[in-house]
C-alpha cells in the first residue's frame, strides 16, 4: 500500500498554488474563500468593466479554475464533453481533450464539477462519469477511468456533478456502490489504489474535502444518507453521521479544526458536528436555519454565509446555530468570498451582486446584470455556475458564454 502524504503544506505546494489562481473547486481549502486583496470595495453603477466575453467553452455549469495563466472548463460540443484550456488574459482557446458521451436532461446538458489542476496535470470529471488526467500544456490524455465501468458506480439523476480531489500521490472520487462510496485513484497511473468498501452510499453531488482530524489524515464526504470520514491510508471509514437527506445533497461540507458543518435544501437545513478522541461523533445541532440547495456556504470569522430557502441570504453562527441576519434583497443563488466582499449571484436573474462580508447585516456595494445572457439553457435550468475571482479578474459563467471582468483596484 502506499503512503499517502498527510502534510497540509506538501498538498498545497503540490498543487502548485500561486498566489491568485484557483486551481480547484472552491479554491486551494475547498472553502470558497479567496486570500487575494486589492480588489474593487465598490463597483460603478454599470459594474466592473468587462475585459472579455468567450462563447467556445460548449454547453454544461462547469465552474473554471484558474493556473499559470490558462483557464480549465468542461462542456459539450461537437457531440461530446470536452475540456477545455483557454488563455487568461483575452479568453482564446488553447487545446480541448475528449471526455465522452453527453448527460442530457431538462436542467441542461454537459458537465456539472470543476476540474483540478495539480503540477503540469489537469484532472477532470464529466457528468456521465468520465475521469481523465491530461497534460496541463498540450491536452494530452495519459490516463481515463469510468466511474460506472471501472468502477461500478451508478450515474446519480442529474450527473456525476463532483470536483475529483488531487491529494498527494491520489486521486480522490465518490463513483459509488457496491465496490465503495469512495475510490483512491493513482494520479500518475489512473489505477484504483484503495475503495471504502464499508461504505457504499450512492454518488450525490457534493465534492470530498480533506482534514486532519485526531492526528490522521482523512477525506470528508457527505452522501443522501451519510456524513462520514474515510481514512486516507486504506479506504476505512473512521466515523459517521446518518444524514437525512431529500432529493439531492449538493453543497461542500465545511470542516473548522475537529468541527464539521454540512447543509442541504428540500427542506432538510443544517448540522454541525465535533470529531471528538477516537473519533466520537457528537452533534452540536441541527436546524433549519441554513438550508442551501446548492449555492455553497462559506464560513469566515466563525460565521457562515449563504442563501437559505425560504429565508434568503443569511448570516449565521457557526458556534450556536442561530441566525444573525438575513435578507432577500437578491433572488436565490451561490456565493464566493474576496477581500472583504461576498460576491453573489441570482441565478434566475443573473444579477451579480457586491456585498459586505460581516454580521451586519446586507449591504451591497454594487450590482449589475450580466448580459448577454445565453439563449441555449433548457427551460428548466438557471445560472448555477459559481463565481471566480483570480489574479484580479472574476469569471462568470451561463451555458457557453465565459465572462471575464477586472474587479482589480486601480
Amino acid at each position: 500500500m502506499k503512503k499517502v502524504i498527510i502534510s497540509t503544506l506538501f498538498f498545497a505546494m503540490g498543487l502548485g498554488l500561486s498566489a491568485d489562481d484557483w486551481q480547484q473547486w472552491r479554491g486551494p481549502n475547498r472553502d470558497g474563500i479567496s486570500r487575494e486583496i486589492g480588489l474593487l470595495q465598490a463597483w460603478p453603477s454599470a459594474g466592473p468593466e468587462r475585459i472579455w466575453l468567450s462563447r467556445d467553452i460548449g454547453i454544461g455549469y462547469s465552474a473554471p479554475v484558474v493556473a499559470e495563466g490558462k483557464i480549465f472548463i468542461m462542456g459539450t460540443k461537437d457531440g461530446k464533453e470536452q475540456l477545455f484550456a483557454k488563455e487568461a488574459k483575452g479568453g482564446k482557446t488553447l487545446w480541448t481533450a475528449p471526455m465522452g458521451g453527453i448527460l442530457s436532461n431538462n436542467w441542461g446538458d454537459g458537465p456539472r464539477g470543476a476540474a483540478t489542476v495539480d503540477g503540469d496535470k489537469v484532472f477532470a470529471l464529466g457528468a456521465k462519469g468520465s475521469l481523465i488526467c491530461a497534460n496541463v500544456g498540450d491536452g494530452k490524455v495519459n490516463w481515463w477511468v469510468e466511474m460506472v465501468k471501472d468502477l461500478g458506480g451508478k450515474v446519480p439523476g442529474w450527473g456525476y456533478t463532483e470536483s475529483v480531489l488531487v491529494d498527494g500521490d491520489y486521486v480522490i472520487c465518490a463513483p459509488g456502490g457496491k465496490r465503495g462510496t469512495l475510490a483512491a485513484i493513482d494520479k500518475k497511473t489512473g489505477e484504483v489504489i484503495w475503495r471504502s468498501s464499508d461504505w457504499t452510499d450512492g454518488a450525490q453531488y457534493a465534492s470530498v474535502v480533506p482534514a486532519e482530524l485526531n492526528g490522521q489524515r482523512q477525506f470528508i464526504q457527505l452522501t443522501q444518507k451519510t456524513l462520514a470520514g474515510v481514512s486516507a491510508r486504506d479506504g476505512s471509514v473512521l466515523w459517521r453521521n446518518a444524514w437525512p437527506g431529500r432529493t439531492a445533497v449538493i453543497p461542500t461540507p465545511i470542516v473548522r479544526k475537529n468541527e464539521i458543518y454540512i447543509s442541504s435544501g428540500y427542506g432538510v437545513g443544517c448540522r454541525k458536528i465535533t470529531i471528538g478522541d477516537a473519533h466520537k461523533v457528537t452533534e452540536d445541532y441541527s436546524n433549519k436555519n441554513m438550508k442551501n440547495q446548492h449555492g455553497g456556504v462559506l464560513l469566515l470569522d466563525g460565521h457562515l454565509y449563504g442563501y437559505s430557502d425560504g429565508r434568503g441570504w443569511t448570516c449565521q453562527n457557526l458556534k450556536s446555530g442561530d441566525v444573525v441576519w438575513d435578507s432577500k434583497k437578491l433572488g436565490k443563488g451561490c456565493v464566493f468570498y474576496a477581500d472583504n466582499r461576498l460576491y453573489c449571484l441570482a441565478e434566475s436573474s443573473g444579477t451579480v451582486a457586491l456585498a459586505g462580508a460581516n454580521t451586519a447585516g446586507w449591504k451591497e456595494h454594487g450590482r449589475f446584470k450580466l448580459e448577454p445572457q445565453t439563449e441555449l439553457r433548457k427551460r428548466s435550468g438557471r445560472i448555477w455556475t459559481h463565481p471566480v475571482v483570480a489574479n484580479g479578474v472574476m469569471y462568470l459563467r451561463d451555458q457557453e458564454l465565459l465572462f471575464a471582468f477586472n474587479v482589480k483596484a486601480r
